[in-house]
């Protein structure tokens, strides 16, 4: 069996950068007032009509297959971790195949839906497939255009000012050195809040919620039959068309379950918090980091934090902050890089990685 390691990566984000103040022309807030909450000072967007999820993943990828010292023809399967794919279906996989254009060798892609713990959870599956010789240079990326379906009002500023637009990516390959790569991955969900956190519509639930929620999300499920919703007119007055997050659950939760998916992967390699050179976790919110961070007695070099800059980019944040910690020399050959996540599902994971 071989271990997977990082061979090359890279992240791309979009020039515009729009700051607390341009969001505060749109709605009711304050550059202070989202700092607080949050600890985001500016994010970037993406060109409308220019830029897309799979466009910005391009960009990460070309970076990442060449510092890994590879040809685009390599490549041999992707794995590509979205909420935000450029159609409902198909996936942005077989997009970014296209647009790198390598569909003539037509590998195999795979979309993973598991937000923002998608990145760990494709990281996984990349090296499973890695560690079983069934593939040598798998292409995972992250990446995310929130621009787009967010509400910049008032009523929505508790979503709309925490995330950005941006793609990150790395090329896995095998090595034989089975003290270096990923060391372990672990995934874990609960599903009993999934609507905490949550874009209901468009969706093929014809009406039907768990736990009876149709009063909450507006449905009268009596007088429809079963798969005749896909998108009404109400569910677009009533806004159930952009996120809904309940920003309290979603951070007792998140608090939690950080600390304890760390702890289990170091646990199952018979290292402690003491071992860990960085920790670059899911940027969600800086004070959710900023918790981890004291839970795990880590001091402030051990911990990456961009959120600063470019808000909650989901699935491409891990990316993005392993690939910036990389440049700028934080991570080094015989680190212990651990990466964590927590997200709707709730899903969350992490990752040990020596580098």
């Amino acid at each position: 069996m071989y271990n997977s390691k990082i061979a090359g990566i890279g992240f791309y984000v979009p020039e515009n950068v729009v700051t607390n103040d341009d969001l505060a022309e749109y709605m009711d807030t304050t550059d202070e007032w989202i700092q607080e909450r949050t600890g985001i000072k500016e994010r970037r967007f993406a060109k409308k009509h220019e830029e897309s999820t799979t466009s910005m993943a391009v960009e990460a990828s070309k970076i990442a297959i060449e510092r890994a010292g590879i040809q685009k023809e390599d490549i041999d399967f992707i794995v590509f971790a979205t909420l935000s794919p450029d159609y409902y279906f198909p996936g942005c996989g077989v997009l970014l195949q296209r647009e790198l254009g390598i569909q003539k060798t037509e590998i195999g892609a795979l979309d993973i839906r598991n937000q923002c713990s998608g990145f760990i959870y494709g990281l996984s599956v990349a090296d499973q497939f890695i560690k079983t010789g069934m593939y040598k240079n798998i292409l995972l990326v992250g990446a995310e255009k929130h621009s787009m379906g967010l509400d910049f009002t008032t009523e929505g500023r508790g979503v709309a000012v925490i995330f950005g637009d941006g793609a990150g990516a790395v090329v896995l390959q095998p090595t034989d050195d089975n003290d270096k790569g990923v060391l372990t991955t672990k995934l874990h969900s609960d599903g009993s809040k999934a609507e905490e956190l949550a874009l209901i519509s468009p969706g093929a639930h014809g009406g039907y919620f768990h736990e009876d929620k149709e009063e909450k999300f507006g449905f009268d499920v009596t007088n429809t039959k079963l798969g005749d919703i896909f998108i009404t007119q109400k569910m677009l007055d009533n806004k159930f068309h952009t996120p809904y997050m309940n920003g309290q659950a979603v951070f007792k939760k998140a608090v939690q379950k950080f600390p304890e998916v760390i702890l289990e992967a170091l646990d199952e390699v018979g290292l402690k918090s003491t071992d860990i050179d960085l920790l670059v976790p899911h940027q969600a919110n800086l004070r959710i980091s900023q918790f981890v961070q004291r839970m795990a007695g880590l001091n402030d070099e051990q911990v990456f934090n961009n959120i600063q800059k470019y808000g909650n980019t989901t699935a491409a944040s891990i990316p993005i902050a392993l690939c910036e910690a990389w440049e700028q020399g934080k991570v080094k050959e015989g680190d212990l890089i651990v990466l964590a996540a927590f997200g709707s599902g709730f899903t969350w994971g992490s990752a040990l990685i020596r580098w």
